[in-house]
This record gives C-alpha cells, structure tokens and sequence, in this order.
C-alpha cells in the first residue's frame, strides 16, 4: 500500500526553489507566518462576517480574530503530535525539521485557512454560486467550458483562498505569497479541483482549486507525494486533519461564547455542553470557576479547560490513526476518531448553534440582504467584463465600473473566464461593509442616505 513521508510532505522549499535560503533565527514557515499576516486579504478578515454579520458588540469574533484562534489552537496540535510520534521511538521529520516547526506550519496554514471567504462567510458563498445558477444569468456562461461553469456555479471559499495565496496577493501571478510547499499543502483542506466536489468524500461541493490554480495543484500534489486518487484529485495531507480540528474546534466553542455575548444564549447551556470534557476533575475546575467576577471571565477559563481537553484528545486520535492518516485510507473527519465525549462536545455545540444562533431573526435578515448586495455588484462587473472581452470595448458606464478595479481590471484580449476570476478576486476581496455600501451606490445611493 503507498504511504506518504514526511520527508517529502514537510518541505521547506517554496513553489520554483531548488535551494533553501536560511535566515538566522527566522525559519521558512515562520517567514510564511509573517507573509500571511501582513498580507492585505488577510488585514481584510477583520471586517468579514464570522458568524454574525456587520455585528456592533466589539467581543463578536471577526473572522480575523477566529483565524488567529484556530493559529493558536493548531500549533498546539502540531507541536504535540510531532512529540508524541518522537515518545513512540519515531523521528519521521527530515534532521532540519523541529517539533516547534511543524507547529510553525500548522500556525501558518490555520491563519491563512479563511481567507478566501467572500463577505458575509458562507451566506456570501452561497450568494455567488446563486448568482451564477440564475436561469436569467445563463447568457454570461456562454463560451466557457462546462468545468470553468462548474467552477462559478459551485463558487468555493477554499479554492479562492487557495488562489489568493498562490496567485492574487503580493507576486501577482507569479506564485503569489510564495509560501513553502508545507503550508500550502497543509492549507490545501480538500486537494482536488471541482468534477469532484460532490464525491470527494467530504462535505458536498467542496474543493481546494479552481482550473485556474490546477496546474498548481497538480505540481504541489506531486512534490509533495500526496496519493493520487485519479485526475486532479488527492489524498489529504495529514496536517490538514489538525487543520481541521483545530477549525473546528475554535468554531464550536466561539459560536457558543458569541451567542452568549448577542445575548442569544445562556452560559448555563454552554456549561452543559462542555462540562462532561471535564468530568473527572470538575469539582476542582469550578471552584476556579466560581472566583472568576464576571460571566465573561468564567467563560473565558471554561473555554480554556475545554479546549485543553479537546487539543490532547485530537492529537492522541491523530497519533492512533498515523497508519491510516499517512496511507490515505482515514475515513472521516479527525474528530469521528476522537473519544465520545468529545465528539459529542464537538457536535453538541455545532448543533446548538445551528438550532439557535444561525436562526436568530438579526443574523437572518442581514443574510437575506447579503444575496442582494452581492448580486448588485456581479451583475455589474461580470456584465461590464464580458462585454470588454466579447467587443473590445466598453460603454462609458462599464468603462467606470471596471476602472474601480484598478491594475486587477480584465483586458480585452484575456479569455471570459479569466476576465471573470479577477472580478471575483475583486468582489470576493470586499469586506462586509465595502460590500454593502458600493451596492448601495451602484442603486443610486446618496451620501445624505436618502
């Protein structure tokens, strides 16, 4: 059966790099950390909806603040993963390679894991992919190859993250952030293109890269020795699992800890879900619990027992299934393979928050807008780009939208869909709040508000 080595899956080396360059003090994956930070898509997240939208409340987490979260959160996994296969007489990683590096890589890929999300999250996704399913849109699509339709029909925010970081930001098309082949790998959630979204054996319609970025899959899949699972499809890599986790993770408990700051949800119910992670030591956990003076700061030391709990279990899960997780063979999410009380902390807080907070009548009405807004600002721009490409010229009306793009507005002599992936690199990019009030201007919007 293949297997994967870590010698290959954790290369240091950068898309095109043939020698390693060292920095002292300053490793390859730390510099990735740096590239992604100070990376304007990432500044952007600050002003993307993570669960509530446009939210006044300054402790609601931004999209921002769960990204540098998750970071944390999967750090921790990989550093204990990497000592955990050290304590078993494993030494898998290359000589160069440190516990604290594959850390690094997960810190790395978890900070940058959002950033493809267009405004409004998973609302604004699916906004777009509506967009492009309208019956009355379908003359647009004409021309284009039925994977390039497929790859707008089935909008996704990981294959736009995945171009943003090999592409759009910083080398323009010209390998982008240039990030080392092992964050992009463990960054690289779903590793094939979109013929297999609806049978990757994951959630349905979700993949890592759109044709555009394939050729760059491909190669990234091969340097690494991901195993191929037929054409422009792959196995995970293993740190995705941690990834993964670690979103999950940080989702589950942040959606709790917001819904209890819009005042959605009653910390006694959090507590509920949370308490039997901790059941062996609680008596001792809530006397800590009881000095805390407020309910935030109760929470905040709930939250960090739990996560605590869960970040050794998903590891030591990550550790039993190594074989399977290294053949490509794992079944699941790393979470179906942790112990049942933590899968039922994990899917107990996933299913109160969907029950609860995903149906709050605030968050549903700004959601319902978001597909106006976003529909507002496509049929603006993709009809001003096709009709740059179709005539090789534009009315003065689209001439003026397409300058808003600036140095990223599509030329005449690029092919439709091309000129059609830079206006969603442009209005994907959009924070919430750009969002909505440049829709609001494209209908006539005054700055008096009348």
């Amino acid at each position: 059966m293949d297997t994967m080595d870590w010698i290959k899956l954790l290369q240091p080396l950068r898309i095109g790099e043939t020698t390693r360059y060292y920095e002292e003090g300053r490793s390859p994956f730390h510099k990735d950390q740096d590239r992604i930070v100070f990376s304007s898509a990432f500044r952007r997240l600050d002003r993307k909806t993570q669960v509530h939208p446009l939210s006044e409340n300054d402790h609601v987490h931004s999209r921002l603040t769960h990204s540098l979260e998750v970071s944390c959160v999967g750090r921790s996994l990989g550093f204990k993963v990497a000592e955990g296969l050290k304590a078993k007489g494993k030494e898998p990683f290359p000589d160069e390679i440190t516990a604290a590096d594959v850390g690094a890589i997960l810190q790395a890929a978890c900070l940058a894991h959002d950033i493809g999300n267009p405004p409004y999250g998973h609302t604004g996704e699916d906004a777009i992919r509506h967009w492009f399913q309208d019956p009355q849109n379908a003359y647009l699509l004409e021309g284009l190859s039925d994977l390039e339709k497929a790859d707008l029909q089935t909008f996704e925010g990981n294959a736009q993250g995945f171009r943003i970081v090999t592409q759009v930001e910083y080398h323009r098309f010209s390998g982008g952030m240039r990030l080392t082949q092992a964050t992009l790998g463990t960054f690289l959630k779903y590793p094939w293109t979109v013929e297999h979204a609806a049978s990757g054996g994951n959630k349905a319609h979700k993949f890592g890269a759109f044709q555009s970025e394939a050729k760059i899959l491909n190669s990234l899949a091969t340097t690494l020795g991901l195993i191929p699972q037929g054409d422009n499809k792959w196995c995970r890599h293993p740190l995705v699992y941690l990834m993964e986790i670690a979103d999950d993770i940080c989702y589950g408990l942040i959606d709790l800890e917001d819904g209890i700051e819009m005042g959605i949800l009653s910390y006694s119910e959090v507590e509920a879900i949370l308490k039997p992670l901790m059941a062996d030591k609680w008596f001792s956990y809530q006397q800590s619990l009881d000095q805390a003076d407020n309910q935030r700061r109760r929470l905040s030391m709930l939250r960090g027992k739990a996560m605590e709990r869960l970040v050794t279990a998903a590891s030591q899960a990550f550790l039993d299934n190594e074989e399977k997780i290294m053949t490509g063979t794992l079944v699941g999410e790393l979470s179906d393979h942790c112990p049942a009380v933590v899968r039922e902390a994990i899917t107990g807080a996933k299913r109160l928050a969907r029950e609860r907070i995903f149906k709050d009548p605030r968050k549903t009405a700004i959601e319902v807008g978001a597909y106006a807004t976003l529909a507002n600002l496509l049929d603006a721009f993709l009809v001003a780009a096709k009709e740059l490409v179709d005539t090789g010229h534009s009315t003065f009306k689209n001439s003026r939208v397409l300058e808003m793009m600036g140095a990223s507005a599509p030329q005449a002599d690029w092919s439709l869909y091309e000129a059609y992936m830079r206006v969603l690199d442009y209005v994907a990019g959009m924070t919430d709040n750009y969002a909505a009030d440049t829709a609001k201007q494209f209908s006539g919007y005054s700055p008096d508000g009348r």
